[in-house]
């Protein structure tokens, strides 16, 4: 390249810059471009790597089903890694093996028959040490076990990488590949880093499941001590209409007998038959009372009527004997339900009635009953003062705030919900609402254990 320098119209030559030197400065340039795209892979694979973990915690992330986690988790590394084969396989805590939970691009017959004890082959190896292995063809490694499998299968380049959470392994995923390839250190780390994300999402997943669980084992042990109570209620009620009322009514009638007897005789003083008198009516009174206590004990016309009748009776005979007018609309409740779910919402009508006359202060009372294809729905509402229900129902002491408590507790044990809604001045409406799929399938179940 020739340099001029112009000065006074002169034209002077300051130099020529030879073929090495120009040779020297492209090559300084060309290190320089060299340079710069290895810095920036250099900064892209962290970046990667942090992109692919942003992937997989969106893709688990609120997933709380076991299978979903593990499905979604597999085909987003194996998206990630450009890989068809695949699988995890989770750790029986009984057993102590692993086994295939879900695969990609391996036979069923591959992954079924492919059960490793803790240490047996790569796979349960690293679940039994928690360090990952990176092998490059897993068909010739003396350290594989069901090598005959692995050979049928095809399989050439494999990783296998912990699932953790803290420091427990839940299980082992595996990437592999039926043609020869090479797979990285790089790879291998963040399959691990994934494997520690998985292995955290499996651990809620399992948590979620066993907290299902026992929530199903509390209702379904809270639902046979309400009909162990119910029944043991409709034994006394039995008890004393068998017993206690015949002899108290046998009581009443000798004691009328008595009465007139000395009356017709003008046997004793007028104290004597005073106290006779007074002695009839508190037999009667008490044979009344008892008669209450049955009722309540033991509805009879839950029994003979059903549930719609039922809360009608119990619904006046409360509510207008305090001058609380009531309206109750009862439609397409023909079937009866099995008898747990009757007396179920019979105590939660009983407890919404009871609070009417108890603390509403109302004038008017609507119940409603109906029942659709999918469900069964009670609504009992009221004009009286009301109160904060967004306020969490809590239970003091005293006992405040039991029935709201125990209504919603029964409609849950039922499979069903119990809204509440009030606010100070505007009165209360609550709604109960129970499947009704639910209570069929129960008296199905029901008719075939006691045949």
């Amino acid at each position: 390249m020739l340099h001029v320098r112009l000065s006074h119209s002169k034209i002077k030559v300051t130099g020529m810059q030879t073929k090495g030197e120009a040779d020297t400065q492209s090559t300084n340039a060309g290190s320089l471009g060299a340079n710069s795209q290895d810095s920036e892979s250099r900064l892209r694979k962290p970046y990667g790597k942090l992109l692919a973990l942003s992937r997989v915690s969106a893709a688990v992330s609120g997933l709380w089903d076991l299978d979903a986690v593990l499905h979604v988790a597999l085909d987003t590394m194996l998206a990630i890694m450009n890989g068809t084969i695949g699988g995890i396989l989770l750790i029986d805590e009984q057993t102590q093996t692993l086994s295939y939970r879900v695969y990609r691009g391996l036979s069923d017959e591959y992954a079924e028959e492919m059960h490793l004890k803790l240490g047996e082959g790569i796979a349960g190896r690293v679940a039994q040490t928690g360090k990952a292995v990176l092998v490059e063809d897993i068909s010739t490694d003396p350290r594989a076990a069901w090598l005959t499998l692995i050979s049928t299968e095809g399989l050439k380049a494999f990783i296998s990488v912990p699932l953790r959470a803290k420091d427990t392994v839940l299980g082992v995923l595996n990437v592999a590949s039926r043609s020869p390839r090479s797979f990285t250190k790089d790879d291998m780390h963040l399959l691990h880093a994934i494997g520690d994300q998985v292995g955290v999402a499996i651990e809620q997943a399992e948590l979620y499941d066993r907290l299902r669980k026992e929530r199903e084992n509390y209702r379904r042990l809270a639902r046979h001590m309400l009909i162990a109570q119910e029944e043991e209620r409709g034994r006394v009620a039995r008890e004393l209409h068998d017993e206690t009322t015949q002899s108290l009514t046998g009581l009443s009638l000798n004691m009328q007998a008595l009465l007139s007897i000395a009356n017709a005789s003008n046997f004793g003083d007028a104290a004597f038959k005073a106290k006779l008198e007074k002695a009839h009516d508190i037999t009667v009174q008490l044979n009344s009372e008892i008669s209450r206590i049955m009722k309540s004990l033991r509805p009879t016309a839950l029994d003979s009527l059903g549930l719609g009748p039922a809360v009608h009776q119990f619904a006046e005979n409360r509510l207008q004997s305090v001058g609380i007018n009531v309206s109750v609309k009862h439609e397409g409740m023909e079937e009866r339900l099995p008898s747990e779910v009757e007396f179920g919402l019979y105590r939660i009508a009983q407890g919404a009635i009871a609070n009417i006359t108890w603390h509403s202060q109302a004038k008017n009372a609507v119940i409603s009953m109906w029942c659709n294809s999918d469900e069964l729905i009670m609504q009992i509402e009221d004009d009286g003062r009301g109160f904060d229900a967004s306020r969490p129902i809590e239970v003091d002491e005293s006992g405040r705030g039991r029935g709201l408590f125990s209504m919603k507790e029964r409609a849950s044990l039922l499979g069903g919900t119990c809204d509440i809604q009030s606010q100070p001045g505007k009165g209360t409406r609550i709604t109960v609402k129970v499947p009704v799929y639910w209570s069929k399938a129960d008296a199905k179940d029901k008719g075939a254990d006691s045949g």
